[in-house]
């Protein structure tokens, strides 16, 4: 018995078999047996048995989690174990840019690996912060959107509680609306500040705000880019966002 404790240790502790960084996805339910096989098939552990037998010894003080890891190169089976009891899973990142639509934002949470379920969300235009998120695999789309729906409500409240007392703009929407709008203008952060103030100057006036943007969404719906220059013709086009046609 002694002997085999001693050999059962040394396997235990003994660097695994892997010699590069394994990413493995732990599905839930799945019991110390089953995540024993799937470390020894994918090389990070030599001997299933004993990781086996130590999960199950500890399963009623640290159960473990379902998720997914990456377990360095050499990692022992006791270092495996323990990184699956801690629930240190890998974080993810989506990347939302500036800009982009709800049907961009919609496009890439469908793209994005890891996340689970469907969008039923059906966000006003506009109100996604555009913004990097951390998720986990197995992540729900629907609460990653609403994330991002939460996020900008609270910027878009600090925000409006700090406006500028002679802003010609009555709601926190219509701010909203005309950052968006400024920030399609251009893409240099730097001259944002002169070309919002050139629309606060014609909205004081009555004047239209006359951009480009708005024709462009009033074109696409914002479900894709225009692809090619505005045309005269485009500027008098009979859609509601046309901001050269309506006040």
């Amino acid at each position: 018995a002694g002997g085999a404790v001693y050999w059962g240790h040394g396997l235990y502790t003994a660097p695994g078999p892997s010699k590069r960084d394994v990413t493995l996805v732990i599905e839930r339910g799945a019991g110390a047996a089953a995540i024993a096989r799937v470390l020894q098939q994918a090389g990070v552990i030599a001997e299933p048995l004993v990781f086996r037998l130590a999960a199950r010894l500890q399963s009623a003080k640290r159960p473990l989690k379902a998720g997914e890891y990456a377990f360095p190169a050499g990692i022992t089976a006791k270092g495996a174990l323990e990184l699956l009891q801690s629930g240190k899973t890998v974080v993810r990142r989506l990347t939302v840019a500036e800009g982009l639509t709800w049907a961009e934002v919609r496009a890439l949470l469908e793209r994005a690996e890891g996340l689970t379920g469907r969008v039923e969300l059906r966000p006003a235009e506009g109100t996604l912060l555009p913004e990097t998120y951390h998720y986990s695999w197995g992540d729900r789309r629907e609460q990653l959107a609403r994330r991002m729906q939460d996020a900008m409500s609270g910027l878009l409240a600090k925000l409006w509680a700090a406006r500028g007392a002679d802003l010609p703009l009555a709601t926190p929407t219509e701010a909203l609306i005309l950052a968006s709008i400024v920030e399609k203008e251009t893409a240099i952060a730097a001259e944002r500040p002169r070309i919002a103030a050139v629309f606060l100057n014609r909205l004081k006036k009555n004047m239209r705000l006359q951009s480009d943007p708005t024709v462009v969404y009033g074109m696409t719906g914002g479900n894709a880019p225009l692809g090619r220059a505005l045309t005269r013709a485009d500027l008098k086009a009979a859609t509601p966002y046309n901001a050269y046609m309506i006040d």
